[in-house]
């Protein structure tokens, strides 16, 4: 869970601690990212594979 904080992070999109929960910040970070790259293969808010396709490319 800190890789996908630490990854956010790095996209400008988590500015939270690197503790390794899933919590709201995390959550709202991964529904940026979707918005973002417009991710419709996933719910809401999951970091589900094409979310991680996404992010870590």
């Amino acid at each position: 869970m800190e890789k996908l904080q630490r990854l956010l992070a790095e996209q400008g999109l988590y500015r939270g601690r690197l503790d390794g929960k899933f919590g709201r910040s995390v959550r709202n970070a991964v529904e940026d990212l979707q918005a973002e790259f417009g991710i419709h293969d996933d719910p809401w808010g999951v970091y589900g594979p094409a979310t991680r396709r996404a992010l870590e490319g």
